[in-house]
């Protein structure tokens, strides 16, 4: 087995994108964090990161590992946290979940700015899937996806989810219809097969006025992450919620397409036991959260 600290440093280089806010993170330097990455690397025989300008690529069996290394440190962390008294609020740890593609491609990149404007609190990010049960778990509050229908608990509405087209700007370029789609690469997510928001690509392409009489050129991914890194990389067109490549929008590393915009019914909402909405460090971060959705 590789080192512990390893594991960690790599499971942190991935999710956040970064050597450097992996460092921070984990209390090191960024050479440190580099020397344990090339550690894990050695140990498996393979590269896991192609480190190049700004860019920082996670191979495919990188991005496959991840889920289970998160959900390692996750249950590692819980069983610390099970060690400590019970918090009633009064602690400056705030425990947090939220749903794994959500927090590395919108939330860690806006980590930073809570910090700044909150010194005295502490984040725990619970990265997960799954809903967490609030009065088995030590979780003050969560992030979940959904149509806010959350029984037993308090919920609010942060912000609604579009999904848009994307691409590579050189991909992009030669895109000036949706027409065009036929003679490219259309990405899927598999996940997206029970995504009613998400129909298939033949599917939605009759919606849109365009007929499918030959076969489309697909090519399939097991995660949104490979998805968009694919998008990025040119291998081909992307449907994706647009939270997710926020970033990518802004930098130019992805274009939105044709301007078409698909609102559907579920949002991101804050959720928690009502009575937590008077600790300070929940009011503090729901008004950073509200600030940051608007």
């Amino acid at each position: 087995m590789p080192s512990l600290n390893a594991l960690r440093a790599f499971e942190a280089v991935v999710r956040l994108r970064s050597f450097a806010r992996a460092a921070q993170e984990l209390h090191v330097t960024p050479a440190a964090i580099s020397q344990l990455v090339r550690q894990l690397e050695t140990h498996v025989g393979t590269t896991l990161l192609q480190r190049g300008g700004k860019q920082l690529a996670p191979s495919v069996a990188a991005l496959a590992a991840m889920p289970d290394l998160s959900l390692g440190f996750d249950t590692l962390a819980r069983a610390v946290d099970r060690l400590r008294p019970e918090d009633n609020g009064n602690n400056g740890v705030l425990a947090l979940s939220a749903p794994p593609v959500f927090a590395s491609r919108w939330l860690v990149h806006r980590l930073d700015d809570f910090h700044t404007h909150n010194p005295n609190f502490e984040l725990r990010l619970l990265v997960t899937r799954r809903l967490v049960d609030f009065t088995t778990e030590d979780i003050d509050i969560g992030l979940r996806f959904g149509r806010g229908s959350y029984p037993g608990l308090y919920c609010e509405r942060l912000m609604p989810e579009t999904v848009v087209l994307v691409a590579a700007p050189a991909l992009a370029a030669t895109l000036t219809s949706v027409h065009d789609l036929l003679r490219c690469a259309l990405l899927n997510d598999d996940a997206q097969s029970f995504d009613p928001s998400m129909p298939d690509w033949p599917d939605w392409l009759m919606l849109q006025g365009v007929p499918v009489e030959h076969g489309l050129r697909t090519r399939s991914m097991g995660d949104i992450n490979l998805v968009i890194e694919a998008a990025m990389n040119g291998l081909g067109v992307a449907r994706v919620w647009r939270s997710l490549v926020q970033n990518e929008l802004r930098r130019g590393g992805l274009i939105q397409l044709f301007d078409m915009v698909q609102p559907i019914d579920r949002a991101y909402h804050l959720v928690m036991p009502e009575q937590r909405l008077k600790w300070p460090k929940v009011a503090a971060f729901r008004h950073w959260l509200q600030s940051q959705a608007n």
